[in-house]
C-alpha cells in the first residue's frame, strides 16, 4: 500500500502544478497535501478519519479566510479542499473561493479554480451566477488554455437561463483554426441541445459542417447530436445516410489516426455510435436499408478478435441486421453470430448473446428454437444476471399454448428474488401475461393472488387498478363473467379464512373491493359472515390507514339490514373518533347509509354491469363559470409547456424582499382579511367553518420512521456477499463456426459442469417441448400472428355523434365513491362507545384553578379514574393473571385504606380513583395520580400480602411520551409484612398523545427465594395535563398570531339550550378544564396549557348548526390530540 500512496503523492505535482519550480518532480514530505494524504493512510477507523479531516477543514477556512492570502497558497488549500470533498466532507466555506480563483488567477490557478468549482457546484446552484462574467471573458480570450477551460465548464455545468448569453460566443469556436476548441464547443452545443433544444434550432446547418470536419475527434463529437436529433425525427436526416455509410466504411477501413485505436480495434466507440444512427435510419426503409448492406457486412467481417471492445461492435451489427429491411445472407451471418455468444462459456458473452436473442426473437422466433436447450440450461443459471435475461427472453416469446410453463418459471425466481428493481418488473410481466393469455379463470385468479402475494406494497399501482378494472368492466361472456367473479369471491373468502395478516395491504384492498362489490354473488354467503372477516382485517395492527379505509368501503356496500348493520353500526362508532380524517369519513358514511338503505341503493347500486355513462371531456358545462371568473380578471389557462418557457425566462433570482411569514394553514387568506380572532370579525376565511383538516404545520424536522437507512457518513450500509466471478477465458471468436472451436473446449474441460444424466437430458426435452410450443408455426421473419386473448373487455357502448363525450365505466375502483361528496356533514352527534370503561368522579369545591376556584364541579373523563389494562406481565414477560385470590373479596373497597398511605404533600388535593394494576400471591400494585397546579403526579402503592418482608424492592417507570422523574427522597428498598410502601414520579408531557401509557416494573426478593419481577401498565388521558390558561383578549389576540400549528373541526353544537354556544362551551369547561376568555354573539375564544406552560388557543364560532373550532398551538399535535377529546367530552354529555 505504501508504495502506492508514493507513486500517488510522486505524480500529483505535475498534474495538479503544485509546484512550479523547475525539476521539482516529487512531494515534498513538508507538503501540507501529502502530508495529509499519509495520515489519512496510516489511520484505522472512520472516527479517527473525520476527526482528521474537520480539523484540516478548520485550519483551510482559517486560512482562505486571511486576507493576506496569494493566490499560488490559494491554489493549493483548493487542491487540499478537494480531496476532502472526494471523501465525503462538506466544505462550503470554499464554494466562493474557488470562484475567486477561477476569476483572479493565472493559468495554472485557473485551472485548479475550474476544476474545484466543475466538482463542487452543480447546474442549480445559485454561485454559479458569479461564474458568467469570467466564462465570457475566458471564451474571447487569445490563450487556448482558457478557452478550453471555459468551454469544458460549460459543457459540464452551466446554467440553463444563462445559455442565450454565451451561445454566440459558442458558434464562433466551431470555425475556430484548433481542432480541439472546436471538438469542446461542439459538446458545449450537445449539452444545450440536451438541456435547451429549443435555444440551438437555428443552428443545425453548422452541425452539418461539424460532421464534415476534417478532424475525427470533431467529427465524432458531432455525432451525439446527430443520434439525439435522428431519434426525434428519422425522416428529416434520411438524405445523411450516404454520409454516414462512407463514414463508417472509412472507419472500418482504418483510415482513422492510430490514436483513435483501441487494442488494434479502429475507433470501436465511433463504430457503435455509426451503427445505432443506421438503424435509425435503415428501419422500415428499404432504399435507405440497402445502401447499408456493404457496410454492415464489412463491419461483420473485420470483428474477428477476440476482445471484449470487438463483441460489443458485433451486438450492434446484429440489432442493426434485425433491425433495417432484412436481407437473408446478413441474416444468416447474424444469427450465427448469436449462436455463438449463447454457446460461449462466458458469463458476458452468454449475457451478451441471450440480450441479442431477446431483441431479435420479435422478428424471428425461430431462431429461439435452435437454441431451446442452451436457454433451459440458462434458466438454472448460478448467475442472477442471466436468469434474469433468459425469462425476459421466455416473456417475448409467450402465447397461449406455453404461458402456463412459462409463469410457473417466472413465479418460482420471484419467490428467491431479493431484487426489488426485478420484483417491479417481473410481476408486471406476469400479470400482463395471466390477463393475455390465461387459459381459465382458475388459473388466472390463482396466478394474479401469487401475483399480488409476491409484488406486496412493492407492485405499481397499475397492476391492481388493471385487475379491479378487468373485473368491474367484464368480457363478451356474460357467464364468463358470473364465473370469473365467483371464483374470486371463493378464492378471497377462503384467503380471509386463513391468516391474512400475511397478505400485503395492497393484495388486503384488492380483496375488500371485490368482496364488497361481488360477495352477493355467492348465494349461501351471508353478508354476517363477510363482515365478520372484514372486521378482523380491522383488527390487525398491521393493517395501514389506506386498507382500512376499503375494509370501511366494502362494509358499506354490505350493510342491508338485520344484524349486519348492528355489526356496522359497531364499526363505526369505533372509527367515528379517529385522528384520520379519511377513516372518520368512512366511519361516518358506513353509519350513515346502514341506516338509510335507500339512500344506500342510490348511492351504492348493486348492479353487475354498471350503466355507462357519457362524459363530457371538453367540460364544457364549466364554460359559464370560465367566462365570469375571466371577466372578473382571473388569469386566463396556459398549458404547461408554456408556463415551463415563461418560467425558463423569468430571472433566476428574486431580489425583491421575502412577504410577511404566514402559517401555511391561512394561504388561502388576503393580508387585509387576516385579523386576530380576539377582535371577533375574522372574515369567512377564517373562521373554521371549514370541515377539512388543515396542512399540518407540524414539525419541520424530516420524519424518517419506518425508512430503511441504507446510506450514511460511511458509505452504504448494506453489504452484499460478492460473487465470485468464474475464471476468464478467452473464447474464439462468435464469428468461428462451432466446428473451429474444438481446442477451445479442450480448454474449458476444467471448468465445466459434469455431464448430465439421461433423466436429466429427458426432463429439459419435456421442459423445451412445453416452452417453445407454438414458435415453430410462426414465419422466420416478421411479427408472429397475434394470440387470442382470453379476457377481452367488453366493447363500449354505440358512440355518440358528440365528438366532445366519451363513454367510461361509472363503477368505482378505488374507497372513494360519490358518497365523498353526498355527506358533507361528519355526523359527530351520534353515540361513539368510549374506549374505556370509566365512571366519572367529581371535583371537590376546594379544587383551584389558574382561573380561580371553580363555580361548578369539574369532572374528568375517560380514564382519567382509573388506570389501563390490569394485566400483568411476570418475570421473562410472563403473563400474570390479574384477577384476585380467592380467599379475597373482589368488591371490596381499598380507596379508603390505601388514600391513608398517600404522602402529607399529596393528601389535600384532588386524585383520581386508586386503581389495582397487578396483583400476584406476593404483592397488589395500584396506582393513581393527583392533579396538582403546575405538575401531575404518579403515585404507586405496593402492598405486601405475605407473612414476611419483601426486600430488594425497586421500582422502575418508563413512558416514550412523559418525562418520569421520581420526587421521593430516598427509595423503598424493603416492605414489611402486610405493610404498603409507597412511590411518587412527577410527568412531564415530552410529546403530545391522545392517551399516555406507563409501564412499570416491581422487582423483589423474597426470604429464600430467587428475585421476582412483575410488570404493569397504566394509561393516562392527554386531559390529566390540560390546566385553564388564563389570558385578556389582547395576548390571546398576540399568541394566536405567532403559532402555526393547528387544525379545523365542525363538533356537535348543544342545539337543547336558549344560548348553544355558551352551553356547549360550559361543558368543554367543566370536562376540559379550559378557559373561556370571552363571548361575543356567535364567537368564542377558549385557551388552555398543557403541562408545562404549553399554550393552546381555540377559537369557535356557530355556523350551520355546528360548532366551528380552529385550534391553534405551538406545539405540534396538540390541536389533533385535544380535539379529539372535544368531541369525546360532547358526545359523553
Amino acid at each position: 500500500m505504501s508504495d502506492v500512496v508514493e507513486k500517488t503523492l510522486t505524480a500529483l505535482p505535475s498534474l495538479l502544478s503544485l509546484d512550479s519550480q523547475p525539476g521539482s518532480a516529487k512531494l515534498s514530505s513538508s507538503s501540507k497535501l501529502g502530508h495529509l494524504i499519509r495520515g489519512i493512510t496510516e489511520l484505522t477507523s472512520k472516527h479517527e478519519e473525520e476527526k482528521l479531516i474537520q480539523s484540516e477543514l478548520s485550519s483551510i477556512k482559517e486560512q482562505v479566510s486571511s486576507p493576506n492570502a496569494t493566490m499560488r497558497q490559494m491554489k493549493e488549500l483548493m487542491v487540499r479542499t478537494i480531496y476532502c470533498e472526494m471523501l465525503g466532507y462538506e466544505a462550503s466555506f470554499s464554494y466562493i473561493h474557488a470562484i475567486k480563483l477561477a476569476q483572479q488567477g493565472n493559468v495554472l490557478e485557473k485551472r485548479v479554480g475550474y476544476l474545484a468549482v466543475s466538482l463542487f457546484l452543480n447546474e442549480s446552484h445559485e454561485l454559479l451566477l458569479l461564474l458568467v462574467n469570467t466564462v465570457l471573458k475566458d471564451l474571447q480570450s487569445t490563450n487556448l488554455i482558457e478557452v478550453c477551460m471555459a468551454l469544458t465548464v460549460v459543457s459540464q455545468m452551466f446554467p440553463k437561463d444563462m445559455i442565450p448569453a454565451i451561445l454566440p460566443l459558442v458558434e464562433e469556436k466551431l470555425n475556430h483554426p484548433k481542432e480541439i476548441i472546436r471538438r469542446k464547443a461542439v459538446l458545449a452545443l450537445y449539452k444545450f441541445y440536451l438541456i435547451a433544444p429549443n435555444q440551438v434550432q437555428h443552428i443545425h446547418n453548422k452541425f452539418r459542417k461539424a460532421l464534415c470536419d476534417k478532424d475525427p475527434g470533431v467529427m465524432s463529437a458531432s455525432l451525439h447530436i446527430y443520434f439525439q436529433l435522428i431519434q426525434e425525427n428519422p425522416e428529416g436526416y434520411k438524405d445523411l445516410t450516404a454520409s454516414f455509410v462512407t463514414i463508417l466504411k472509412q472507419v472500418v477501413g482504418g483510415k482513422l489516426p492510430m490514436d483513435f485505436n483501441y487494442h488494434s480495434v479502429p475507433a470501436p466507440w465511433v463504430q457503435m455510435q455509426l451503427l445505432r444512427i443506421l438503424s435509425l435510419l435503415g428501419k422500415n426503409d428499404q432504399s435507405m436499408s440497402e445502401i447499408m448492406y456493404e457496410v454492415l457486412d464489412e463491419s461483420l467481417r473485420r470483428a474477428e478478435m477476440n476482445h471484449n471492445i470487438t463483441y460489443a461492435i458485433l451486438y450492434e451489427c446484429v440489432k442493426c441486421i434485425y433491425t433495417i429491411h432484412p436481407k437473408s445472407d446478413l441474416l444468416e451471418k447474424a444469427a450465427k453470430c448469436i449462436g455463438n455468444f449463447v454457446l460461449s462459456r462466458k458469463i458476458n458473452l452468454k449475457y451478451l448473446g441471450l440480450k441479442a436473442l431477446t431483441y431479435v426473437v420479435q422478428q424471428d422466433p425461430k431462431l429461439a428454437l435452435q437454441h431451446q436447450m442452451t436457454i433451459i440450461e440458462c434458466l438454472d443459471h448460478p448467475d442472477f444476471i442471466i436468469k434474469r435475461e433468459t425469462l425476459e427472453l421466455l416473456f417475448r416469446i409467450t402465447n397461449g399454448q406455453n404461458v402456463t410453463v412459462i409463469v410457473e418459471k417466472m413465479l418460482d425466481f420471484l419467490r428467491t428474488s431479493e431484487d426489488d428493481y426485478t420484483t417491479t418488473d417481473l410481476v408486471g410481466k406476469v400479470a400482463e401475461l395471466a390477463e393475455k393469455y390465461a387459459p381459465d379463470n382458475e388459473w388466472f385468479i390463482e396466478t394474479m393472488n401469487t401475483v399480488f402475494s409476491i409484488g406486496g406494497d412493492m407492485m405499481l399501482p397499475d397492476i391492481p387498478n388493471s385487475f379491479l378494472k378487468l373485473l368491474s368492466e367484464g368480457f363478451d361472456s356474460v357467464e364468463e363473467d358470473w364465473k370469473l367473479r365467483l371464483f374470486a369471491v371463493n378464492s378471497y373468502v377462503s384467503l380471509l379464512q386463513g391468516e391474512p395478516s400475511k397478505l400485503p395491504q395492497r393484495f388486503l384492498q384488492v380483496i375488500c373491493w371485490v368482496l364488497g362489490e361481488y360477495s352477493h354473488l355467492r348465494e349461501d354467503l351471508e353478508p354476517d359472515i363477510v363482515l365478520r372477516l372484514l372486521a378482523k382485517l380491522l383488527d390487525m395492527k398491521s393493517s395501514s390507514i389506506e386498507t382500512k379505509s376499503w375494509v370501511l368501503m366494502a362494509m358499506t356496500k354490505l350493510c342491508s339490514g338485520g344484524t349486519a348493520t348492528s355489526a356496522a353500526q359497531e364499526v363505526s362508532e369505533t372509527y367515528s373518533s379517529s385522528l384520520d380524517t379519511m377513516l372518520r369519513q368512512r366511519a361516518h358514511e358506513l353509519q350513515y347509509l346502514s341506516q338509510n338503505l335507500e339512500l344506500q341503493a342510490r348511492v351504492l347500486p348493486r348492479n353487475d354491469y354498471p350503466k355507462l355513462v357519457e362524459v363530457d371531456s371538453s367540460l364544457s358545462f364549466l364554460d359559464g363559470f370560465v367566462s365570469e371568473a375571466l371577466a372578473a380578471g382571473a388569469a386566463p389557462y396556459k398549458p404547461p409547456h408554456q408556463r415551463q418557457e415563461e418560467l425558463s425566462r423569468s430571472k433566476a433570482l428574486s431580489l425583491e424582499p421575502y412577504g410577511l411569514s404566514l402559517p401555511i394553514s391561512m394561504s388561502s387568506c388576503s393580508i387585509a382579511e387576516r385579523q386576530s380572532p380576539t377582535l371577533l370579525s375574522i372574515s369567512s376565511g377564517l373562521s373554521g367553518d371549514s370541515t377539512d383538516l388543515s396542512h399540518k404545520g407540524g414539525s419541520t424536522t424530516l420524519k424518517l420512521d419506518g425508512v430503511k437507512r441504507v446510506w450514511g457518513r460511511e458509505g452504504y450500509l448494506i453489504q452484499k456477499e460478492p460473487v465470485e466471478e468464474a475464471a476468464q477465458v478467452e473464447d474464439p471468436s462468435p464469428l468461428q463456426s462451432p466446428s473451429h472451436q474444438g481446442d477451445g473446449d479442450v480448454s474449458h474441460s476444467k471448468t465445466s459442469t459434469s455431464t448430465p444424466t439421461p433423466e436429466c437430458d429427458q426432463e429439459k426435452q419435456q421442459l423445451a417441448s412445453s416452452l417453445f410450443v407454438g414458435l415453430s408455426s410462426q414465419s422466420s421473419m416478421g411479427k408472429s400472428e397475434p394470440t387470442p386473448q382470453r379476457f377481452r373487455r367488453k366493447a363500449k357502448g354505440p358512440s355518440t355523434p358528440s365528438t366532445t363525450s366519451e363513454t367510461t365505466s361509472n363503477q368505482l375502483v378505488s374507497p372513494s365513491t360519490a358518497v365523498d361528496n353526498l355527506l358533507c356533514n361528519n355526523l359527530l352527534d351520534s353515540s361513539i362507545t368510549s374506549e374505556l370503561d370509566v365512571s366519572s368522579t367529581q371535583l371537590s369545591e376546594g379544587f383551584t384553578t389558574a382561573n380561580g376556584p371553580c363555580d361548578a364541579e369539574l369532572e374528568l373523563t375517560d380514564s382519567d379514574m382509573k388506570g389501563s389494562d390490569p394485566a400483568v406481565k411476570g418475570g421473562d414477560d410472563q403473563e400474570v393473571a390479574a384477577d384476585p385470590a380467592p380467599h379475597e373479596d373482589p368488591n371490596r373497597h381499598k380507596d379508603l385504606c390505601l388514600t391513608s398511605h398517600l404522602p402529607a404533600e399529596l393528601s389535600g388535593l384532588f386524585h383520581s380513583e386508586i386503581t389495582p394494576v397487578c396483583t400476584n400471591q406476593s404483592l397488589d400494585v395500584s396506582a393513581c395520580h393527583v392533579h396538582k397546579e403546575d405538575s401531575l403526579v404518579l403515585v404507586v402503592f405496593i402492598a405486601n400480602s405475605t407473612n414476611s418482608a419483601i426486600r430488594q424492592l425497586l421500582v422502575q417507570i418508563i413512558s416514550e411520551e412523559l418525562e418520569v422523574s421520581c420526587v421521593c427522597d430516598s427509595p423503598v428498598e424493603e416492605v414489611r409484612s402486610h405493610g404498603v410502601a409507597v412511590c411518587h414520579y412527577s410527568l412531564t408531557v415530552k410529546r403530545p398523545s391522545v392517551h399516555f401509557e406507563l409501564v412499570g416494573i416491581v422487582s423483589y426478593q423474597l426470604p429464600a427465594e430467587t428475585p421476582q419481577t412483575v410488570q404493569f401498565s397504566y394509561k393516562l388521558p392527554l386531559t390529566s395535563f390540560i390546566r385553564p390558561l388564563t389570558v385578556s383578549t389582547e395576548e390571546y389576540g398576540t399568541l394566536w398570531l405567532a403559532f402555526s400549528h393547528d387544525t379545523k373541526q365542525n363538533l356537535t353544537l348543544m342545539s337543547d339550550d336558549q344560548q348553544p354556544l355558551v352551553a356547549t362551551l360550559n361543558v368543554l369547561k367543566k370536562k376540559l378544564l379550559l378557559h373561556v376568555v370571552e363571548i361575543i354573539g356567535e364567537e368564542g375564544i377558549v385557551a388552555c396549557r398543557l403541562l408545562q406552560d404549553q399554550p393552546c388557543l381555540m377559537h369557535c364560532r356557530v355556523h350551520a348548526g355546528m360548532l366551528a373550532v380552529w385550534l391553534r398551538s405551538s406545539v405540534a399535535d396538540l390541536p389533533d390530540c385535544l380535539l379529539y377529546h372535544c368531541q369525546r367530552a360532547l358526545q359523553e354529555h
